[in-house]
């Protein structure tokens, strides 16, 4: 275990419900090659987290890595949804190229 991922298991266990903690997380083990706890972590942030903006980015690129792409689009969608919702037109933007590079749209589309 990488000593960046055992401080971040031993920050959460002093803030079970910090949402950077658990998206700290999911990155970190995706960095290490962790996918099935990325996954877990990206998915129980949307779970218990849904404002959490920068989650849907990060876990619909994990679907399209993993060749879910409906799953992946569902969660583009959702996020730009909640970008706007907050006012947040920085992840909107964000989302709004990823969701239309998983339709097969082309920028001038």
């Amino acid at each position: 275990m990488s000593e960046r991922l055992r401080q971040l298991i031993d920050f959460l266990k002093e803030s079970p419900d910090d949402p950077f903690l658990k998206y700290a997380l999911a990155t970190e083990h995706l960095k290490l090659g962790h996918v099935v706890d990325a996954l877990r972590y990206y998915e129980e942030l949307l779970t218990n987290h849904p404002a959490y903006v920068g989650t849907y980015y990060h876990l619909g690129k994990l679907y399209e890595a993993l060749n879910r792409r409906e799953e992946a689009i569902a969660i583009y969608e959702q996020g730009m949804a909640t970008a706007r919702s907050k006012g947040d037109m920085h992840a909107l933007s964000e989302l709004q190229a990823v969701y239309r590079s998983a339709m097969g749209m082309e920028d001038d589309e």
